[in-house]
């Protein structure tokens, strides 16, 4: 049997894999402050959120792998690993789940 080799070696794109436990949502109150340990405090803005992590816009200098405090619309400090940066973009994971009561203060969704 022939095969046409413009079929055989057709290119495919990859595909993209969501690998979140939870869908993001946006938020409602985006304020937010990022402290890095023995640095300064870093004024953020929240972008989105789930109750597993976040994603802020950030000026500044955070690296990946590096634990934080996150401080969402004036909540008590949160404990979470910056998982990855962008830009002025970065990732978070919280080390807990996010108290569901402040997720829907920010949110507004009924989880």
């Amino acid at each position: 049997m022939m095969s046409y080799m413009t079929s055989q070696y057709r290119r495919v794109e990859p595909a993209r894999l969501e690998q979140r436990e939870a869908q993001r949502h946006p938020v409602l109150l985006g304020r937010a402050t990022v402290h890095e340990d023995a640095k300064e405090t870093l004024e953020a803005r929240l972008v989105d959120l789930s109750v597993y992590g976040c994603r802020v816009s950030i000026d500044g200098g955070v690296k990946v792998g590096e634990r934080i405090w996150l401080r969402l619309a004036n909540s008590n400090p949160i404990s979470a690993t910056a998982v990855w940066a962008e830009g002025n973009r970065l990732g978070c994971k919280f080390d807990e789940m996010l108290d569901r009561a402040l997720f829907r203060q920010l949110t507004l969704q009924g989880c």
